[in-house]
């Protein structure tokens, strides 16, 4: 988006003057706004004037009451829906008991029950609890330290896993995030982006051999693969643009792993809890990593991030690591209700038909307009890239697109250099989903082709 420049701050003038969207919001919003950008940190980024209230469904109602249709849902968390009765109602039965016991120093029976659920979706025997994504992906970094006893990892270019400092060290998604802060020793090696394929090459002629640079590459001028703890990635690139690689390249990714002793950790922050169709978004590509991480969805809306191996891995004495909120009784509670809803309504089976749908109608707008370059994702996760004529991005139409589907009240998200994401709640309605796409069409036409 056109945010702020580096010393700016955010104000209602940004929102007024340079995206013009002030005046389709109420009020009550302007003043809110004006007041968090006076006292709050700058460093958030909004892309639009949204002042929320309360939300049911797929729907966001704002301070003045108008409604939003979500197709982001708080970026691939609400997967539940908002307002979801069960949450709602398992949250409440624990709030009546107690809201917080210091899971870490003693035992409950919420996060117990959890842990088997995870069990038993994922097949990991294993689960360590934390509060959010780069929390898991910081306890699956310090884990592949302590068994490998190795000090160096490896991810990609456009990958996003935190903004923590270890978390950001595999972080190579925009140089902003990154610039003045200290790093763990990380090498980040090419995705699969086949759309742009960073090596000019044409799949699947090209043997994946974005893959094969880890081995043909890395281990031969970067890192020795005997001090390379991990490789962590992502199953589909989500703050890098919604990048879904040729299934090969988890598989020969995997391979490199194995043969090299080396620990694959999946970030499924984003991708996990049914949102691509499976619990997993690596059981798309028939692959199992030796760690995953979870957060986001897993929460039901609120703060909850787990990290899971099986027990020959995860066997790290007492107090090596623990945190004061992991495992906290009301997430607890409310991520196995909303992982419960999500298994008894078939979600896998429903996600994968709603967005192959969605992205067929996607495709059918990419020949009415010029601007749609790339069309791509799996279940309820997909990206719409935004060019130039000559194939190149365009961010600053991207740009304006989302400011034209705010005015049509419906809420998508930038990610990656110039792509519009679309991850809804799961339980969106088909007749929610047919709105939101008449919606969008309409912001496509506005922004001009």
């Amino acid at each position: 988006m056109e945010y702020p420049g580096e010393n700016e701050a955010l104000d209602l003038d940004f929102f007024e003057q340079e995206l013009g969207l002030l005046d389709v919001v109420g009020p009550k919003a302007r003043e809110i706004i004006g007041q968090d950008c006076d006292i709050v940190s700058a460093c958030e980024a909004r892309p639009y004037p949204l002042v929320v209230d309360r939300a049911r469904g797929s729907v966001i109602r704002d301070v003045d009451g108008r409604e939003y249709l979500d197709l982001v849902a708080g970026i691939a968390v609400m997967n539940a829906g908002y307002s979801n009765p069960e949450i709602k109602a398992a949250i409440s039965a624990q709030l009546e008991k107690m809201a917080h016991c210091g899971y870490g120093d003693f035992f409950a029976e919420p996060p117990l029950k959890l842990a088997k659920k995870l069990r038993e979706l994922s097949g990991y025997s294993k689960v360590f609890y934390c509060n959010s994504g780069t929390e898991a992906v910081e306890a699956a970094i310090k884990l592949a330290f302590w068994k490998t006893k190795r000090q160096n990892l490896i991810s990609f270019y456009n990958s996003f896993h935190g903004r923590t400092l270890g978390s950001l060290s595999l972080t190579c998604s925009k140089v902003r995030q990154k610039e003045h802060f200290p790093s763990i020793r990380t090498v980040h090696s090419h995705y699969a982006y086949c759309y742009r394929c960073p090596l000019k090459l044409e799949y699947p002629s090209c043997g994946i051999e974005c893959a094969k640079e880890i081995e043909n590459l890395i281990f031969r001028r970067e890192l020795s693969q005997e001090d390379t703890a991990a490789v962590f990635i992502e199953p589909i690139q989500g703050e890098g643009g919604y990048i879904v690689p040729p299934p090969e390249f988890h598989k020969e990714v995997r391979r490199i792993c194995t043969d090299n002793n080396i620990l694959l950790v999946a970030d499924e922050v984003q991708t996990g809890c049914f949102r691509t169709g499976p619990f997993f978004a690596m059981e798309n590509f028939e692959v199992r990593a030796d760690i995953s991480c979870l957060a986001k969805a897993l929460g039901g809306g609120l703060p909850m991030g787990a990290m899971l191996a099986d027990s020959e891995l995860m066997d790290w004495p007492s107090g090596v690591h623990s945190n004061t909120f992991g495992g906290n009784l009301l997430a607890s509670a409310a991520s196995l209700a909303s992982l419960e809803f999500l298994e008894k309504e078939n979600t896998e089976n429903r996600v994968r038909k709603l967005g192959s749908s969605i992205r067929q109608r996607l495709r059918e707008f990419q020949e009415n307009f010029s601007c749609i370059g790339d069309v791509r994702g799996l279940g309820l996760m997909i990206g719409v890239e935004i060019i130039k004529p000559d194939k190149s991005i365009d961010p600053i139409r991207r740009d304006k697109i989302l400011r034209e589907a705010f005015k049509e009240r419906i809420l998508l998200l930038p990610c990656g250099d110039s792509v519009i994401r679309f991850s809804p709640p799961l339980v969106i309605t088909d007749e929610e989903v047919d709105l939101g796409l008449e919606k969008f069409e309409k912001a496509l036409k506005k922004a001009g082709n």
